[in-house]
């Protein structure tokens, strides 16, 4: 099969998929959801012309005073009769103006001698000074929040301020992870001669954390039978399956046809991209299937750009792809073979510098990951100061 470009790839795989049901959460379990329906206002917000300052709620037009304070209004309470002529109410930030006060006399600039008020500044200079208007944020049935948009904390903020104590998103993508391969012993193990820790499924994990609910089925080895036979039973209960290892093209690289083996059906394998050229997708009854490679840093690479967006986008990310920015080398960087190579990065207080150690293998290198450089195919060397395409490594909880 001829390697596919990411961009080709990524689309292809994302159209697999389907926006899985819709469900409402309460606001705490919202974060970094995404909004399945539009959110929107059932409330004005303000509901009153507000005081943004502590001071005096009077008319502009009776300036430049004096007036007669007849009462005080907090935040929270009500306007209360509206004011006549050359009258003024004591007011606090946040606290609704009486009918007939269209100003605020800061008090700062007032003076006050019992109920007898004047001018002790320049005063407002202008009819609403110091008012916030009523509806100024929103008003009710505005869209508060478009569908497909990230829930952050301040949108969250928003949609509770909008009346709303839950809110519409699709249920969390079910991820099946099985690692693959005779070499793999379990996190904490003992490794005997050449066997080596199972850490691509805890680091999946936790790239889903808060996007997916991950289900790991452990480790499977080298045998074809068995790993059908995983793969049809992961596969039952899960809306993606998720392989690690065994991709590639060797004598017990047995993952492409164990998942045929099991019904599955491979809509490409092989992408132009370094590292992770060997990455597969399919469908293997009602889940999606990502093959990822069997080394960390390629598998790592391969879940930013494909694995991830894909739970987005089954989870209603309206653009599940991860964010592109362009920022400027602070140190050179290589030519570039056939393929669009993601270089491992970091910030730099002159911008972007690839790392030293870029194998694939190297995962002391990759915890210090910032972002990816990417350059595309048969890209010439860079020098310090050049522009190149980024992408943000996520941290999940951070």
């Amino acid at each position: 099969m001829t390697m596919l470009p990411v961009a080709e790839a990524q689309a292809r795989l994302l159209a697999l998929g389907r926006p899985l049901p819709i469900e409402r959460v309460p606001l705490l379990d919202a974060l970094g959801r995404w909004t399945a329906e539009p959110v929107i206002a059932t409330r004005t917000q303000p509901a009153f012309d507000l005081s943004a300052m502590d001071g005096y709620a009077l008319a502009f037009a009776n300036l430049p005073g004096p007036w007669r304070v007849v009462r005080e209004i907090a935040a929270g309470g009500l306007p209360g009769a509206a004011i006549g002529a050359h009258e003024a109410v004591r007011i606090f930030t946040g606290a609704p103006l009486p009918p007939g006060a269209d100003t605020i006399l800061i008090q700062e600039e007032a003076r006050r001698d019992g109920d007898r008020l004047a001018l002790a500044g320049e005063g407002p200079r202008c009819v609403g000074h110091s008012v916030r208007r009523r509806g100024y944020d929103f008003a009710a049935g505005d869209v508060l929040i478009a569908p497909g948009v990230a829930l952050t904390p301040a949108r969250i903020a928003l949609a509770a301020a909008g009346g709303h104590a839950t809110l519409p998103v699709r249920r969390r993508p079910r991820v099946a992870i099985v690692s693959t391969g005779d070499e793999l012993v379990p996190p904490g193990a003992a490794t005997p001669g050449a066997t080596l820790p199972s850490s691509n499924a805890p680091m999946l994990a936790a790239l889903l954390a808060g996007r997916a609910d991950t289900i790991d089925h452990g480790i499977v080895r080298d045998d074809r039978p068995a790993l059908a036979q995983t793969f049809a039973a992961a596969a039952a209960g899960a809306d993606i399956l998720v392989t690690t290892g065994g991709a590639s093209v060797g004598d017990h690289d047995l993952v492409r046809p164990a998942l045929a083996d099991a019904g599955a059906t491979l809509d490409f394998w092989k992408v132009a991209m370094r590292p992770g050229k060997p990455i597969m997708a399919g469908r293997l009854g009602d889940a999606l299937v990502v093959g990822l490679p069997g080394n960390p840093v390629s598998a790592f690479v391969t879940a930013m750009l494909f694995l991830l967006p894909l739970a987005a986008a089954l989870a209603g990310a309206a653009d599940p792809l991860p964010a592109v920015r362009r920022a400027r080398l602070a140190a050179p960087v290589s030519p570039v073979g056939n393929r669009d190579a993601y270089l491992r990065g970091r910030w730099h207080e002159d911008g972007v510098a690839a790392l030293d150690g870029q194998d694939s293998s190297g995962l002391a290198a990759l915890a210090q990951v910032e972002l990816l450089i990417r350059r595309p195919a048969a890209a010439p060397a860079a020098a310090a100061g050049d522009i190149v395409e980024i992408l943000s490594v996520p941290h999940p909880g951070a």
